[in-house]
């Protein structure tokens, strides 16, 4: 048996590393300079709505005590849920480097161990992101248009059209890939951040005593005494850390220390000086009707803003888009969604992929949503459910994950994790009173995705167990090569087998129709490994079962491009006899049906898996095989 080292991610993306960025890749200030482009672009945006939506419960002429009291539920919200559990605390907690639901479910070890009510809890809280994810593109493009009724407000008819117009635009351009203009999405960025410092800043000076709210007590009295209005108003300010989860999600891609740097020392100081000015003209005497962020700008300043608020918006909904595929891809690689055809849009990001399934679903999602609720103050009653249910679900995980992989005490992670949950369950009470108001839409989409999730990897599991109940596992057919009883032909075969045998089905169908093997032959067997990159330390196991047919079992990493040509061309390196350009692929193609003894899976489960099933990518496309060089080996598979 011989074993083959390797570079991370050097089998699956054609020689080239596939490991993420990090600090050792580019300068500290200018991988905090594009995290500021991708990871803050929700949160960043939430100025244009939040404030708003949170008077939009109080009443036309709220109280000095009220304002107060929400702006220090907003500042403390900010602190205590993206400071302290993502930025601190989440952040500390990573798969090589990766970050997010799905790569913390993996840190787990939920594919190495029973442990399904982790798998369905995660699984779950993964699923309603794309719930809220449809959301995000649709009220931040429609709050910052609503700016123009300030500066023309017979232009405000206009303001839905124009939405529709400017999303379409955005996710018809998705296939172009964003390499090209990302460059540019930190820069916009920091002028955007420092502009709403600023409008803050100019607010404050107004009215200076806003300041107060920066003690708790004032969001604590107002909990306290504000009875159920107070609670209620708990659903508007949980909008402020809507992009909270991103920072997490979005680790890998550029490293902890760029995203902590970013967010302490720009986007967290620039919110918090917003939100503060936002709230002095209110104590001021300014009018709460129509959207108060746009209040705190000078009229003749008020057409570039608006200008700069779309395209800071928009780059927010990009950053939801991209952050859709990336999850789709780790999804799909971990077995939980079947095969997407994925588009790498650019050579140097591993990042840049375009997903054309999710993408148009995702559109007809958004727009939807945007022409049903059609203005930002309806959306933002449907806002943050999910989001807030995908948070305390982390929670849960982190418990697990401070106590297993950071070898704290029990009594510790309980009790921090207790603290987290407590906040994120008054903020999931206070949100779950929308469900009526429009609520239910990103439930309903997040429970669609989960529902595909779970009946894709029970299909899966039960075509592997039919595999299983298929295979021939005795030595036959290797005594009879090394006999020299079959017959070899020129040229090099290989099996992608999806299976841990020796001698799995799709080689046993071949010598039994052909009567004739290839000269070189490789049984390939393809896993993802738990891990989002294929470790220095990990290796492609090759050993031969007979003269010049060998095994291998490979592994990728969660976040890797499976490449089996490029994988062979290593291989052939190494010293293996045979040709690398003159390669037969051998791919099984299984057509599901129902079983007849009535002991298969439900047939609705049967239905839904199977049409899914017929509409996967090729394993072609999968795993990058040349399509003119494949043979498909047919089959019926009862479930």
């Amino acid at each position: 048996m011989r074993t083959i080292r390797q570079q991370r991610g050097a089998a699956g993306t054609s020689g080239k590393s596939a490991q993420p960025r990090s600090a050792n890749d580019a300068t500290l200030p200018a991988l905090s300079l594009a995290a500021l482009g991708v990871v803050f672009g929700d949160i960043g945006t939430s100025p244009l709505y939040t404030f708003k939506t949170v008077l939009d419960l109080t009443s036309d002429h709220p109280a000095p005590a009220v304002t107060l009291g929400a702006l220090s539920l907003i500042v403390w919200t900010l602190i205590l849920v993206t400071s302290v559990k993502y930025v601190v605390l989440a952040m500390s907690i990573d798969n090589q480097g990766e970050g997010g639901i799905l790569a913390l479910m993996s840190l787990l070890g939920v594919r190495r161990r029973n442990r399904s009510a982790i798998i369905l809890v995660g699984l779950f809280g993964a699923a309603l992101v794309y719930g809220d994810g449809a959301i995000t593109p649709a009220i931040s493009v429609l709050s910052a248009l609503e700016g123009t009724n300030f500066i023309v407000p017979e232009l405000q008819h206009y303001v839905l059209p124009a939405a529709v117009v400017i999303l379409l635009g955005l996710f018809a351009v998705q296939r172009q890939g964003t390499a090209r203009i990302g460059g540019l999405f930190g820069p916009i960025m920091v002028v955007w951040f420092a502009a709403i410092a600023l409008l803050g800043l100019s607010g404050i000076v107004r009215h200076p005593s806003v300041l107060l709210a920066l003690n708790p007590a004032y969001g604590v009295d107002f909990l306290m005494s504000g009875g159920s209005r107070a609670f209620l108003l708990l659903g508007g300010v949980f909008l402020c850390v809507t992009g909270a989860e991103a920072l997490y999600a979005d680790m890998g891609h550029f490293g902890r220390r760029p995203i902590r740097l970013a967010w302490t020392f720009v986007v967290f100081p620039a919110l918090v000086l917003n939100y503060a000015g936002q709230a002095a003209i209110v104590l001021a005497g300014a009018p709460t009707d129509g959207n108060i962020f746009f209040h705190l700008c000078p009229k003749p300043l008020l057409p570039p803003l608006v200008v700069l608020a779309t395209i800071a918006t928009i780059i927010a909904s990009q950053s939801i888009i991209t952050g859709a595929f990336s999850m789709t891809r780790q999804a799909v690689q971990l077995g939980w969604l079947p095969r997407l055809r994925i588009v790498q849009t650019s050579a140097s990001g591993y990042g840049q992929i375009y997903v054309p399934s999710v993408n148009w679903l995702l559109m007809l999602a958004t727009l939807g949503l945007t022409i049903g609720f059609g203005s930002s103050s309806r959306l933002a009653a449907a806002y943050g459910i999910a989001v807030s249910g995908t948070m305390l679900i982390t929670t849960l995980l982190l418990l697990l994950a401070m106590r297993e992989v950071r070898g704290w005490s029990w009594l510790a992670a309980g009790a921090v994790a207790s603290a987290m949950a407590i906040v994120d369950m008054a903020f999931l009470g206070a949100n779950l009173v929308k469900v009526l108001d429009g609520g239910w839409v990103p439930l309903a989409l997040g429970t669609l995705v989960y529902c595909l999730m779970v009946i894709w990897r029970a299909g899966a599991s039960a075509v592997q167990r039919q595999r299983r109940a298929q295979e021939v596992r005795d030595s036959d057919v290797f005594a009879l090569l090394t006999a020299g009883h079959i017959l070899r032909v020129p040229g090099t075969a290989a099996f992608l087998a999806r299976s841990d045998v020796a001698a799995p089905p799709i080689l046993l169908w071949h010598l039994k129709n052909n009567r004739a093997l290839r000269e070189a032959v490789f049984i390939i067997d393809v896993n993802t490994a738990a891990v989002p990159y294929v470790a220095l330390g990990s290796h492609v196991e090759i050993h031969e079962v007979a003269p010049r047919v060998w095994r291998a079992r490979v592994q990728f990493g969660f976040m890797e491009r499976p490449d089996i040509p490029a994988l062979l061309w290593r291989v052939h390196a190494l010293g293996y006899q045979f040709d690398p350009a003159d390669v037969t692929y051998y791919i099984a193609h299984e057509q599901i049906v129902a079983r007849e003894d009535g002991r298969g899976l439900p047939r609705v489960v049967e239905t839904i898996f199977a049409f899914l099933q017929r509409n996967c990518a090729p394993l072609t496309d999968y795993f990058h095989v040349p399509r003119d060089k494949v043979v498909e080996i047919g089959r019926e598979m009862a479930i």
